[in-house]
């Protein structure tokens, strides 16, 4: 078969198959209709992204910093955090559905509700107090959480690490350096500086405290680090000593540093979308503003909330919550690559044209971003996830949204139309390519992993080091493209993929859950990067993907998975309409399209559509950040399972024709 095949649709002879409509013609038909039905006027698709509750409890707890409640936003927020309370079990709130409790969002969402009225002696209240002191209490809490309780005198400010402001002081070569943080990282972090070096106070104009979540007084509580490694106990060592000189610190050096740090993300705001891109570097940097003296009606603080409350969305049911960012080229790319496979019909060239024009518009070609700092020979070409995001975009995106526009040409017979997007694409991307061969989402040798001992960073996500999902898509577009001058580029991003294969012959998903994904997106690589598809360690991801079906046909894997990998594509017997499209793709990828597997996954897919031709499940789908920060992509149940139905059906024509 050719490499082509596998994404390319080809034209097929009317006579070449079975004249009736079938149930696969019907059930793509419909889901192209539901998938066409939700494009924008403009092309694009942007669907809900969710995560846990942490996000909407903080956007309650922001109002209360800055004494700007917005009483009926606030009721349907908490209604929102009422809903998703697990009151069967545990009494708490969990990082995703079906997970176990979570300290630190419970604490957030419990004192979230408490600020917004909630008697803390209501059912509810009495269930979450519980199981937050069955925990250990409060104290026991994550670092942000922590910062967040500090700024609003529920711990002292020895309960945080010390983070001062005067880090945008050291040169780069020091140890510690925001360049050398991912990009979420160091946009948190730099207001977040200032919030912590100036102990920022919030307004909580209600007086709301939360002390009956500790089991010993916050101020009598000695145990807020927990000690780890070596490495972690020499950082605490060291975060002593820094907070017994602060109180020298010269004022105007750290006035000095403010300013520096004032310097930094002024230009990054990126109008309304917003600092990063994401919430929590806009809420930090909106409340820095707020303690650095900014007026209500100054331009850049009243840019930087309308950024945050366009997060919002308000659902039928009289309930709201905030989504960490958007997702609209992300969403976009992967609909309009589903379309080029569902049908040729003029409304949906139309569709796909439409958004490869609006894809086309939101290409960075002029903004010289953070990558700079790595890449500072490259020009800008790159794709952001969001609807703008000049300083930080990404190497997935950007690897999909090149493929998409040489496929879509190429479909259209209108091949190179947009071969200097391409190329700046590819160009850009390839300028990040780490040493190790692999690709990270935004930055190139982001692997300073000492920087996650620090107390700062209990969460383990400071960092953007290479990942096998991003590297795979990177591999796939280089195949399509199939450029002469990339071929070695090429060979070292699938020897990576070689290399971080699991001995059971998966790979690790960074940005979708969880092995599935990372082995549908390597072997969907490996497989357009021209690999022999008959070599054993490919054959052997595709024998382990087959003893992860389940028995209705499907396929599932829990998050738990980030934390014992013994669960990897496994999840208790719950088959889910994305992951089953994943384990399809890949197994289609691999010539796989007549075995009994793929057919058994066509069928789950089949039977599990909904009225409306589209798919759902509860489930969240992705890590923001594996083992803290999950999150669910509603549009993964629209695209993925269509992409996946109508990839079979044009592989198995093709089959057919060359019978």
């Amino acid at each position: 078969m050719e490499r082509s095949s596998l994404l390319v649709p080809a034209s097929i002879d009317s006579h070449s198959r079975e004249p009736e409509t079938t149930d696969l013609d019907q059930a793509i038909a419909r889901a192209r209709a539901a998938l066409l039905g939700r494009q924008g006027a403009d092309g694009h698709w942007c669907f809900e992204l969710e995560s846990d509750c942490t996000i909407t409890a903080e956007y309650i707890l922001m109002m209360h910093f800055t004494d700007e409640i917005d009483d009926d936003l606030q009721e349907r927020m908490a209604r929102y955090l009422r809903a998703t309370q697990v009151q069967e079990t545990h009494g708490g709130w969990p990082q995703y559905v079906g997970g176990a409790i979570d300290l630190s969002c419970t604490v957030k969402a419990y004192y979230a509700l408490k600020a917004a009225g909630d008697s803390p002696e209501a059912p509810h209240m009495r269930r979450a107090r519980e199981a937050v002191l069955a925990l250990g209490g409060a104290a026991k809490s994550n670092v942000f959480t922590r910062i967040l309780l500090a700024m609003f005198e529920q711990v002292p400010w020895r309960a945080v690490p010390y983070l001062p402001v005067e880090i945008m002081l050291l040169p780069r070569w020091a140890p510690i350096h925001i360049e050398k943080m991912s990009y979420w990282a160091r946009t948190t972090l730099v207001p977040l500086t200032i919030l912590c070096s100036l102990k920022a106070r919030a307004a909580n104009p209600k007086q709301v405290d939360i002390r009956e979540l500790f089991v010993t007084a916050p101020e009598q509580e000695r145990h807020y680090f927990l000690r780890g490694g070596l490495l972690n106990r020499i950082f605490l060592g060291l975060d002593k000593f820094a907070r017994t000189l602060d109180r020298w610190m010269p004022k105007s050096l750290r006035q000095h540093a403010i300013r520096k740090a004032e310097a930094w993300f002024l230009p990054r705001l990126n109008g309304e979308d917003g600092l990063g891109a994401i919430f929590p570097p806009m809420v930090n940097c909106y409340e820095a503003m707020i303690l650095l003296g900014y007026p209500k009606d100054h331009p850049a603080r009243k840019t930087c909330l309308h950024s945050i409350q366009k997060l919002i969305v308000h659902r039928d049911d009289g309930s709201a919550y905030c989504q960490p960012c958007v997702s609209p080229v992300w969403d976009t790319a992967w609909s309009a690559m589903a379309l080029i496979h569902s049908g040729d019909d003029t409304v949906t060239q139309t569709a796909i044209a439409r958004a490869g024009d609006w894809l086309v518009q939101r290409q960075e070609l002029d903004c010289r971003g953070d990558w700079e700092a790595q890449a500072p020979q490259a020009a800008p070409g790159g794709w952001a996830f969001q609807y703008a995001n000049g300083y930080y975009p990404d190497i997935d995106d950007t690897a999909l949204v090149a493929a998409l526009l040489h496929i879509s040409d190429r479909h259209r017979g209108q091949p190179g139309q947009h071969a200097f997007n391409i190329d700046r694409a590819v160009d850009w991307m390839l300028a990040l390519q780490s040493s190790n061969g692999g690709f990270a989402a935004f930055d190139a040798d982001n692997t300073h992993y000492y920087l996650n001992a620090i107390p700062f960073a209990d969460h383990g996500a400071l960092l953007d080091p290479p990942t096998e999902d991003v590297s795979g898509r990177v591999a796939a577009c280089l195949g399509i493209l199939k450029r002469d001058q990339d071929r070695d580029r090429l060979r070292r991003c699938i020897d990576y993929l070689r290399t971080t294969q699991q001995p059971d012959g998966s790979w690790w998903g960074r940005w979708g859950s969880n092995y599935i994904y990372g082995t549908w997106s390597a072997l969907s690589g490996l497989a357009l990067a021209g690999e022999d598809l008959r070599q054993p360690y490919l054959r052997k991801s595709v024998d382990w993907l087959r003893t992860r079906q389940h028995p209705d046909g499907g396929w599932g894997e829990t998050n738990d998975s980030y934390i014992d990998p013994h669960l990897a594509g496994t999840n208790a017997g719950i088959s889910t309409p994305h992951s089953t499209a994943w384990a399809v793709l890949a197994q289609l990828a691999m010539g796989e399209v007549e075995s009994e597997s793929v057919k058994r996954g066509i069928a789950f897919l089949l039977a599990c559509q909904q009225t409306d031709g589209l798919w759902s499940h509860p489930s969240h789908n992705a890590p923001g950040f594996p083992r803290v920060y999950y999150l669910k992509y509603h549009g993964y149940a629209a695209y993925f399972p269509l992409y996946a139905l109508a990839r079979y059906r044009h592989l198995l024509n093709r089959s057919w024709v060359q019978r």
